[in-house]
């Protein structure tokens, strides 16, 4: 993919799914790339796939909500390189549970991750990327950055704030006149162990969630990071990852907040229920 070759990006969350797809096709198309993640197995799968392309890469263990260490981080990938042209805030998890049946540790947990790591990442790296002079903060969020659903709260709610925070990123970089671009990406269902991987309240069964995701996700992690990539290339603000993404924004648009209802009733029949 053209636009990419000599560019220094960073992915985190790239152990697995769309963030290692990202950090393969980047590789692919000429980029130098730092990777990170929590799962060091994962890692060092991807820096393998990346160095078998003869890719440039830089592998380290990362907890995206330990703000010192990725503050840290940022200084060592910057020195490693000389530059930092994007990052790409990708890391995340997912927790299933209803308000009331849900923990605060769990709400917390989801947050510091899936929102906080998205700001320590593009705090950390924010002044490098202005300094290249040719900056892009791309952060992921979810549809569910979109749209609401039952049994999601806390992941909506990061989810949500990595929308709102993206986009006033975005409107100050125009205002300061920054070399930075900011792209607030949205996934549908792309198939990866996230769900595999969630944590749940007390009384849900995790194979049930794991069987009725892998029912609905439909996109690969190599087509998103392609339709990811050239979103970045165009410097387009938003992008929608799969056509559930962008028929649930559809849906969303034409129905406003009456979209609750119609969820809430097919959640009522779809979704596993909990036992007591």
């Amino acid at each position: 993919m053209e636009g990419f070759s000599g560019k220094v990006a960073v992915v985190t969350g790239a152990g697995s799914g769309i963030g290692r797809a990202l950090a393969v096709e980047l590789a692919r198309s000429g980029a130098k790339v730092a990777i990170s993640d929590i799962d060091n197995e994962g890692l060092a799968e991807t820096e393998r796939q990346i160095k078998s392309l003869g890719g440039d890469v830089r592998s380290d263990r990362l907890n995206v909500a330990e703000r010192e260490a990725f503050l840290l981080y940022a200084d060592v990938v910057k020195e490693h390189f000389g530059k930092v042209n994007q990052i790409y805030n990708n890391a995340g998890i997912d927790f299933h549970g209803e308000v009331e049946a849900s923990q605060f540790k769990d709400i917390e947990r989801i947050i510091d991750v899936d929102f906080w790591g998205v700001v320590n990442g593009t705090k950390a790296f924010l002044p490098h990327l202005i300094a290249s002079g040719d900056g892009h903060v791309v952060n992921v969020s979810s549809i569910f950055g979109v749209m609401s659903c039952p049994g999601q709260s806390a992941y909506n709610a990061a989810k949500f704030a990595v929308r709102g925070f993206s986009e006033s990123l975005r409107q100050e970089m125009i205002i300061g006149k920054k070399p930075v671009a900011v792209t607030c990406v949205h996934p549908g269902g792309i198939k990866t162990n996230v769900a595999r991987n969630a944590t749940m309240a007390e009384g849900y069964d995790p194979a049930e969630f794991a069987k009725l995701f892998d029912l609905l996700a439909r996109t690969s992690p190599q087509a998103a990071a392609r339709i990811i990539l050239t979103a970045v290339r165009r410097k387009k603000p938003r992008v929608l990852v799969g056509p559930d993404a962008k028929v649930i924004d559809v849906l969303v648009r034409l129905t406003g907040a009456r979209y609750q209802d119609l969820f809430a009733l097919g959640a009522r029949f779809l979704l596993p229920k909990r036992s007591h």
